[in-house]
């Protein structure tokens, strides 16, 4: 096995970092906390400028046509600088729905946007009360001539008021699995943004449609296709999430050893205890382990295998390693490891977010189990 990663690979790398540490820095983390548009203007131009909006957008659309590999890069570096931006949902989520199963004139028009990062994409999926499953979709889209009408209510929306479009998952028959997906002008009549506030103090909204018209051409797929396009697309998406994870808890754990090297505590430093040095050495180890799991499962989306044990194991695995690392973090900074001056609060509050979002810790292993429970021996 070759662990190494090419020379491109470690400039894209290195990149990333260059982009985040001057446009993204945790200073400018900290001045985006709870912010409407969420993400900072400059930041986005110049990802899209260094073709990242369209990484992994095929050439034939204006991307540049990278694997997972790459993507996985890119979301480490992300995770590392807690870089806010409309990413994932946008050059990740709704590029790959529209990819998978768009209309040619729905990939002409909007990927090429979405490339170079002159349009916004994000996607409402969760309800209230709804759950991760099919079963969670309530939205309802009624047909009316050619077209349908979307009523309904949804949650944790990332970016929405800074989105050109919306993909929203709807309800259009009475089985599990009948939902599909509609492009939503945000602009259009009966949509209403309401801003949600979470744990990470990142950039939610309520997404309230009231009788919202959308036409044929605004329906990604075909009849009843929508979940299982959703779940193609989320399945890999969570790779890049695991990733981004393991790139904060690295980043959390380096913060964490200097401080136990640096601090002192009856004559030496906090690190020369045994009970702190151990909790260094198992998240060491765990990041490490989280490290080479995500990017098992990025080669094999390249190498176009499955992932759908790999993809959850990846995320379950990460997060926990991610949310674990921060909390022995703040255990080792102490009181002042949750004020707003120490880093560490950052990483501990996004890490815990990022567990429960998407698939939560008891969706993954759900996941995971039936992968495990219904493969063939």
């Amino acid at each position: 096995m070759d662990l190494d990663f090419s020379e491109e690979q470690e400039m894209l790398r290195e990149m990333v970092r260059g982009v985040c540490s001057t446009s993204a820095s945790l200073e400018s983390v900290r001045a985006l906390e709870d912010d409407p548009t969420g993400f900072s203007p400059e930041f986005w131009a110049q990802l899209a400028e260094l073709d990242l909006t369209g990484l992994m957008i095929p050439e034939e659309y204006g991307g540049s046509g990278m694997t997972a590999l790459e993507g996985a890069v890119v979301y480490e570096e992300f995770g590392r600088a807690l870089a806010p931006s409309p990413h994932f949902v946008s050059a990740v989520l709704s590029a790959g729905l529209i990819l998978r199963s768009g209309s040619d004139a729905q990939k002409q028009e909007w990927l090429p946007q979405i490339a170079k990062g002159d349009a916004i994409f994000t996607t409402a999926w969760l309800e209230p009360k709804g759950g991760f499953g099919p079963k969670g979709v309530r939205a309802q889209a009624t047909a009316d001539g050619d077209g349908w009408v979307l009523t309904g209510t949804k949650w944790h929306v990332p970016f929405a008021a800074a989105a050109s479009k919306l993909v929203v998952l709807a309800r259009t028959g009475e089985g599990i699995a009948d939902v599909d997906l509609f492009v939503v002008d945000p602009a259009a009549g009966g949509v209403e943004l309401t801003q949600m506030f979470s744990i990470a103090s990142d950039c939610q909204y309520q997404l309230q449609l009231d009788s919202v018209a959308v036409t044929a051409a605004d329906r990604i797929g075909a009849a009843g296709t929508g979940w299982a396009t959703w779940d193609a697309v989320l399945t890999e998406g969570l790779v890049f999430l695991a990733a981004q994870a393991i790139g904060g808890a690295a980043y959390a754990l380096e913060i964490t050893v200097q401080y136990a090297k640096d601090r002192e505590q009856f004559d030496k430093p906090l690190g020369a205890f045994q009970a702190i040095s151990h909790y260094l050495a198992d998240a060491a180890t765990a990041v490490n382990g989280g490290r080479i799991l995500a990017y098992e499962a990025a080669w094999a989306i390249s190498d176009g295998r499955s992932v759908d044990s790999l993809a959850p194991m990846a995320k379950l695995f990460a997060c926990q390693t991610y949310r674990n690392t921060t909390a022995m973090g703040e255990q080792v900074f102490g009181g002042v490891g949750f004020t707003l001056e120490y880093d560490i609060q950052l990483y501990f509050r996004r890490a815990k977010a990022l567990q429960i979002s998407w698939l939560d810790d008891n969706a993954l292993s759900e996941r995971v189990a039936v992968q495990v429970l219904d493969q063939p021996a």
